[in-house]
């Protein structure tokens, strides 16, 4: 016969487990609206990409985000019992709803500032963007294999190599951008867009780094 006081604890510990994965759904859903963003920003590398309309359509996922992280929020202040840390789920939720942001605000400035008179956007720009891509799709399938916590080590390290290519990019960016080629005023909007995009690139290694977080707490 086993000993009943270690099976009592065993059991407990199991029943704590909360079995509604709600949370993990929340952020798998959060993380495809931002590769629908960053699909988006990908059109802008096509003949006759059309900014306004991107722009626009980016503002409709920033709303749908922001309303998943809203959820996401009062689930969290309404749940006694959490997957993983209350600040993890916080942090996390908070991060990919700032990367959504960061994506928006690359369509709206190109669109306010009428970037798109110019004959071409810098190649490095939609270098970046196809970074960010790159680094939205590794974060979806990363949040959808968040509940069982397998495998994971690879999506951090893949999304920081991203990362830093990008702060490669970002550094050639500036310099095209003070070479001369653009009138300073161009040079002044270009450059809030380009640190915009840098900041997306950054956003998403903030979201490897919180996954690597939870993953080692909760190991």
């Amino acid at each position: 016969m086993g000993d009943w006081r270690l099976d009592r604890r065993l059991s407990v510990r199991f029943t704590l487990r909360p079995k509604d994965d709600s949370f993990y759904v929340l952020f798998v859903h959060a993380a495809e609206q931002i590769v629908s963003g960053t699909a988006l920003l990908a059109e802008l590398a096509l003949p006759g990409g059309d900014v306004k309309s991107v722009s626009d359509r980016l503002v409709v996922l920033e709303e749908a985000t922001d309303e998943i992280t809203h959820t996401l929020f009062e689930k969290l202040n309404s749940t006694f019992i959490t997957p993983f840390d209350r600040e993890d789920i916080y942090r996390l939720g908070s991060l990919l709803d700032d990367v959504m942001d960061h994506l928006e605000a690359v369509g709206s400035l190109l669109s306010l500032y009428g970037l798109t008179d110019l004959p071409t956007l810098p190649p490095e720009m939609h270098d970046l963007a196809r970074i960010l891509d790159q680094q939205a799709h590794l974060t979806v399938d990363a949040m959808q294999r968040l509940k069982p916590m397998k495998g994971l080590e690879e999506y951090w390290i893949n999304c920081n190599r991203l990362e830093n290519e990008g702060d490669g990019i970002y550094r050639s960016l500036l310099a095209r951008l003070f070479s001369g080629q653009y009138d300073a005023l161009t040079v002044l909007k270009m450059k809030e867009v380009a640190d915009v995009l840098e900041a997306a690139c950054d956003g998403f290694e903030d979201i490897a780094n919180a996954i690597e977080t939870i993953v080692v707490k909760e190991s």
